[in-house]
């Protein structure tokens, strides 16, 4: 007996999406996601603050011209996707657009694993910011305190690195800073107790 065709999910679906999780369209799918652990958004908040200043903003003699967002709510092709952090060449970025979300592909997307979303940012949604010519993307591991660096050649994506603990960094397409990896894994044994 065949299973019956399931409606394909569309952008007002996720107006029933509660505020306390995510809600994506993958594959005309509803994916619903619980907001981000501790750990996660501590990594994805310390990377953002060491990203910005130099490429957003252009201080300390950054070289400035990016657009860099903070979950924004991205729409390539069918799909509604919204990664830990994602930016853009400032030339390139729309800031009047009659829609939401935001629908150029970004330069540089970071996505930030947890268990809840694995498998979801590293299949799917790695294939989608491939298939969309997003030019690089970066993945970090909060609880393996790991950082992979990938760019898409080809319409493929090519580990360029792998980095692990507390391990100094110039890596793209953000070479002009230092990123110090320890920062972004929160120090419990240095965390107030009460």
């Amino acid at each position: 007996m065949s299973q019956p065709a399931k409606n394909k999910a569309t952008y007002e679906d996720l107006y029933r999406v509660p505020d306390n999780v995510i809600g994506e369209i993958i594959d005309g799918e509803l994916i619903v996601t619980p907001r981000p652990s501790r750990k996660h958004t501590y990594a994805t908040s310390t990377l953002g603050s060491r990203v910005l200043p130099a490429y957003h903003f252009g201080e300390g003699g950054g070289p400035g011209g990016w657009v860099i967002l903070i979950e924004p709510e991205m729409k390539l092709g069918e799909h509604i996707l919204v990664p830990d952090l994602a930016g853009w060449k400032a030339e390139r970025f729309l800031w009047e657009e009659g829609q939401n979300p935001i629908s150029v592909t970004p330069d540089w997307v970071c996505e930030v694993l947890s268990p809840s979303t694995f498998r979801l940012d590293r299949i799917k949604k790695m294939a989608r910011y491939a298939e969309y010519g997003v030019r690089h993307l970066w993945l970090i591991d909060p609880d393996q305190t790991t950082l992979e660096v990938y760019r898409l050649e080809s319409g493929r994506w090519l580990l360029l690195d792998a980095f692990d603990g507390a391990e100094k960094i110039h890596i793209e397409p953000f070479q002009y800073i230092e990123i110090n990896l320890g920062d972004l894994w929160p120090k419990v044994e240095d965390a107030p107790h009460s």
